[in-house]
């Protein structure tokens, strides 16, 4: 039963059906193009919960670091129709309007202020009870919305980040809303690719098993048996199709990269580094390649290896001193890896370029670990120092150095964030 429930929690997610936008493939980038971020207002929003509507909306759209969002407060009165040359005094592109319908449901609609046109329109349904996780959830999700249109891309607002926290695993909205403990033991935790459950590792005792988390049923299992405190399973990520689990082992003899089936079984050992130690796999987008930090020749670098563990090739600069490249992470659009390393006597992050291998410095404020890319491949989560207050979790625009604290309280660590979600496990 306990097994039943826990295969179908990691099944594809349902969508949450919502009408199509009625002018698709029309979008504010398309028309004026350019770098600079588009001035946008989100008016006033009419209906129950109105200010709390607009208030994350306008928070999730500058979130994104890709829009200038000006306070609602600024935006013109008006009961009548848009007053676009009011708009166009403050230098607004793209107006928001909003209106709470009877039945529930979120009517938005985006203005295009330049060309004096109705640009897009649709209606989105707010499930649950106002201002509750799924309400809050769906409303990311129509910021997500308004991005696409304004951009082309959709945005990364109905997101969560796993992390760990006093041994045990959590997860908080991409805004730092609902903080949730979803196990009682754990750490390092991976979202699957449907955003349905998370895998963990457990190191406790004499127990170290990997494990599996559905997030709608809570119910568990362990996908390695967990030997012995001599034998350790840690640092679990999900293979692109959701197939297989890839961890680290660690043995008296060192540690190596291994597979197991999402459903448990079989376990393959993929590295093999004689004494030295290899871990923190991260898949590639395409599952055909895995990454991994490892000591194999000596001092610790950054590798790539084909899904099998063959054609092991060195991904970072040598690591000497105390620049030990470690954690990597994957990004979404496959052009990228994240890792920490040490400079200045500091963990810091960098990024390196898959194809040519150049790297780039993303942090330089405290200490910088663990970083995770979010959907978008742009911004990263990391844990960080930067704030004073002990290692809490921080997004980071990788592309301006932008960033913004996300957790508070215990010290938050081991975070990765999840793919786009379309409704709340």
């Amino acid at each position: 039963m306990l097994f039943t429930a826990l295969m179908l929690g990691i099944s594809a997610l349902n969508v949450s059906a919502q009408q199509p936008p009625p002018f698709q493939g029309v979008t504010l980038i398309g028309k004026y193009g350019g770098t600079d971020k588009l001035k946008i207002i989100v008016d006033p929003v009419k209906g129950a919960n109105g200010d709390s509507i607009a208030t994350i909306i306008s928070r999730d759209l500058d979130y994104s670091d890709r829009f200038l969002v000006l306070s609602t407060s600024s935006a013109p009165v008006s009961n009548g129709p848009l007053n676009y040359a009011l708009f166009t005094q403050l230098g607004v592109q793209g107006v928001v309007e909003a209106t709470v319908m009877p039945s529930g449901w979120l009517r938005v609609e985006l203005h295009d202020v330049n060309n004096k046109i109705l640009l897009q329109k649709s209606d989105f349904p707010l499930p649950g009870s106002a201002l509750g996780k799924d309400w809050r959830m769906a409303l990311h999700g129509v910021s997500d919305s308004i991005e696409e249109w304004i951009l082309g891309q959709r945005g990364i607002a109905q997101t969560r980040i796993a992390f760990h926290r006093d041994d045990r695993v959590w997860t908080v909205d991409s805004d730092g809303a609902n903080v949730t403990a979803v196990t009682s033991k754990g750490k390092t935790p991976k979202w699957t690719p449907n955003g349905r459950a998370l895998v963990y590792a457990i190191l406790d005792g004499d127990a170290s098993p990997i494990m599996l988390v559905d997030l709608a049923t809570g119910a568990q299992k362990a996908l390695t048996g967990g030997r012995s405190t001599q034998v350790q399973d840690f640092a679990p990520a999900v293979t692109p199709d959701g197939r297989e689990v890839i961890f680290a082992r660690s043995t008296p003899a060192g540690s190596d990269i291994y597979r197991v089936p999402v459903t448990g079984g079989e376990v393959r050992r993929l590295t093999s580094t004689r004494g030295k130690d290899s871990q923190s796999p991260t898949v590639s987008p395409d599952g055909l390649r895995f990454a991994f930090s490892s000591s194999r020749a000596g001092n610790v670098n950054v590798y790539v290896a084909d899904a099998d563990g063959s054609n092991v090739e060195v991904l970072t600069p040598g690591g000497t001193g105390e620049k030990l490249p470690d954690s990597p992470d994957w990004s979404p659009d496959g052009r990228f890896v994240a890792y920490q390393v040490g400079l200045g006597g500091y963990q810091q992050v960098m990024v390196v370029n898959v194809r040519d291998q150049t790297t780039r410095q993303v942090t330089e404020f405290g200490r910088n670990d663990d970083p995770s890319w979010a959907p978008d491949s742009r911004h990263i989560v990391v844990t960080s120092t930067r704030g004073g207050t002990g290692a809490q979790l921080w997004v980071v625009d990788t592309q301006t150095g932008k960033s913004r604290q996300l957790t508070r309280g215990s010290v938050a660590r081991g975070s990765a964030w999840s793919p786009r979600l379309t409704g709340t496990p």
